[in-house]
């Protein structure tokens, strides 16, 4: 009895580390240019992700964007509505699904920089680091970001 126990936790230990799974991307990181910090999170049966911090959150002195001091807006985004919202708290990650292989897919990406969304790839290259793609089309035209792990 105690022999098959232990080779029943054996082959646990074993074999957890392998599974993977879809919550892998789930927490905080740092996009590419380390100047905001995104959380990620199960949003139903797919990804989400937020801004939740941002090295400069305000406008800074001299801005030709923002009144100086105030919250930074997504100022770019083509729905003049919603360039009042603030880009701190700014959903700019959805709809991604886990398709195994380390590998979430159909996902969009907004960029509040430029104020373009573009389809989503994202392929986790180790426990602390996943590469965004963001693309117009097919993957082959696009580029690829280097998140890493805030927490």
């Amino acid at each position: 009895m105690k022999t098959s126990l232990r080779l029943l936790l054996l082959l646990a230990v074993a074999v957890l580390p392998c599974l993977g799974g879809a919550g892998d991307i789930v927490g905080v990181w740092y996009n590419q240019e380390k100047d905001a910090k995104i959380q990620i999170e199960e949003c139903g049966d797919k990804y989400c992700g937020k801004v939740i911090w941002l090295k400069e959150p305000n406008y800074p002195p001299g801005s030709k964007e923002g009144t100086p001091g105030t919250p930074k807006l997504d100022t770019h985004n083509p729905d003049p509505a919603a360039r009042k919202t603030p880009r701190l708290g700014l959903q700019i990650m959805q709809g991604f699904q886990f398709s195994g292989d380390n590998v979430w897919r159909d996902g969009k990406v907004y960029d509040p920089k430029n104020g373009k969304t573009y389809s989503g790839k994202i392929t986790m290259i180790s426990p602390k680091e996943l590469d965004l793609r963001g693309f117009v089309g097919v993957s082959l035209f696009g580029r690829t970001a280097k998140w890493t792990k805030a927490e």
